[in-house]
């Protein structure tokens, strides 16, 4: 008997069965299903924040969401790069430091609580929203990232300051002037999710905030409060798998390009 031929065959089906091991359900690889992505975030550390009352849940919540991404926990995508900063300053289009990924690897989740409290105390007196977007494109662009997508989570009331007298906080105007074009072409998937608004205020950037091929997505501050709910009492965090996936649909719900 010719053996070449049987040799052959057997070393096909192999690769077909470790193919199979690779790949899921729905018949894509796992690499594929599971693209790299840049993450960054903003903290809205402004006095009006802290008034709101969510200031602390958010930073509990954000210890959570951080310690969950950057090691893949409950099918999150474990992100290429990671970028942390605040959303605002003493005055507006203040320069802030943008903390990467490797200042949160390898700490728990109450250690990077303790880190985001220590960098971001609610001392700041301005929300300023587009300093913070021109930051996040230009270390995309630095950081030759712009091949794959970025994700932008922002904590936040979401109402934007004004530098001029005579507008208040949140006018119709200031949400007009919010600047999303220097994310519009950043990278083929740009999401900007907005965590811990009011319904009013999600529908005054859905609505005012000028956008075109930028993904939006809104969570209300009442939905954020009972993340908690979600954790089992006495669980290990990497066991959490109702929490995990409240995350991901709520948070992290994944949405279509904007056709406006």
């Amino acid at each position: 008997m010719n053996r070449k031929p049987v040799a052959a065959i057997l070393g096909a089906l192999a690769g077909i069965v470790l193919l199979g091991t690779l790949t899921s359900c729905t018949g894509e690889p796992t690499e594929l299903r599971k693209p790299k992505s840049t993450l960054f975030i903003g903290v809205d550390a402004s006095g009006s924040f802290r008034s709101s009352g969510h200031y602390e849940n958010a930073l509990s919540f954000l210890a959570h969401y951080i310690y969950g991404h950057i090691n893949g926990l409950g099918d999150l995508e474990k992100p290429q790069a990671m970028f942390v900063a605040s959303m605002g300053g003493k005055r507006m289009r203040e320069p802030k430091s943008f903390h990467p990924i490797h200042e949160f690897e390898g700490k728990e989740v109450s250690q990077i609580e303790a880190e985001l409290k220590k960098w971001f105390p609610p001392t700041d007196t301005v929300t300023d929203f587009n300093p913070f977007f021109h930051e996040v494109a230009r270390i995309t662009k630095e950081r030759n990232l712009v091949l794959i997508p970025v994700n932008v989570v922002i904590i936040t009331d979401g109402v934007p300051d004004s530098s001029v007298s005579g507008i208040k906080a949140g006018a119709r105007e200031l949400y007009e002037k919010i600047d999303l074009k220097p994310l519009e072409y950043l990278s083929r998937n740009v999401t900007l999710r907005l965590a811990y608004v009011s319904p009013k205020v999600g529908e005054q950037w859905r609505t005012h905030v000028p956008r075109q091929r930028v993904r939006l997505w809104t969570v209300d501050a009442d939905v954020m409060q009972g993340w908690k709910n979600q954790m089992q009492p006495g669980a290990d965090i990497r066991e959490q798998a109702k929490f995990w996936r409240w995350l991901r649909e709520n948070v992290d719900f994944r949405i279509r390009a904007n056709k406006g």
